[in-house]
């Protein structure tokens, strides 16, 4: 008999700010992926609550623009059911935001930008968990946030930075919250540096130097990522 394939629902904000790295990973582990433009997409469809894993992406805007994007409102409620519910669900940066809302935390701006690739300080539970690779002394993760959140009630922090305390978190055994980017293909960040050109210009950050780190970075990130969210999704 046929295993039948497990689905996720994948809510995109932005057309570069895609699965990347983790498409393969996913695909390879045997994720069947349907990837939904989160501005445009039918949020109530039965087949994003149906899904065996619900994955939110990052994007340009946050929490705060509710007013501007009321779609965001229903991704928070999409959040706050399936999570209430225990299942599987991955927020990556405006994704973690939005899971923090939804948990009931303070989802506000941050002390600065935090921009370009760096180190997080990993908890004890952080240690313990699928991001155990992100305490090596080479590790590095793409930083590319504004907003900040509170830790959720009953959340585990993971990971932090020192302008930002809550880097990552889990809600129970299948929820998972990154503020940064593992999952960014570094061949693929020229589309970013276009497509977030306003905010880098307003940040006084150069591109020449983001590229620059970008390929300093670029030939662990892969298998940085792979040992990361393989080991997440085989714990689900």
């Amino acid at each position: 008999m046929t295993t039948p394939q497990r689905t996720a629902a994948v809510l995109r904000h932005v057309a570069f700010e895609d699965l990347g790295l983790l498409a393969p990973i996913l695909a390879t582990a045997g994720w069947n992926c349907t990837v939904l433009d989160a501005p445009t997409a039918d949020l109530a469809a039965p087949m994003i609550a149906a899904a065996d894993l619900l994955i939110v992406l990052g994007g340009p805007i946050g929490v705060g623009d509710l007013d501007a994007y009321p779609f965001l409102a229903q991704e928070i409620a999409l959040l706050e059911r399936r999570l209430g519910q225990g299942r599987p669900t991955l927020g990556i940066c405006l994704g973690s935001q939005l899971m923090a809302k939804a948990l009931g935390g303070r989802v506000y701006p941050g002390p600065e930008k935090e921009i370009g690739w760096g180190r997080v300080t990993l908890t004890a539970d952080g240690a313990a968990s699928c991001l155990q690779p992100l305490g090596a002394d080479e590790a590095k993760v793409l930083h590319w946030h504004g907003d900040t959140f509170d830790l959720p009630a009953g959340a585990t922090r993971l990971a932090a930075t020192a302008a930002y305390p809550n880097q990552a978190f889990a809600y129970g055994p299948a929820a998972l919250a990154l503020q940064f980017h593992i999952e960014a293909d570094p061949a693929r960040l020229e589309e970013w540096y276009v497509g977030h050109t306003v905010e880098l210009a307003a940040a006084g950050l150069s591109i020449k130097a983001l590229r620059a780190a970008t390929a300093e970075a670029a030939p662990r990130a892969r298998p940085q990522a792979e040992r990361i969210f393989r080991r997440w999704l085989d714990e689900l």
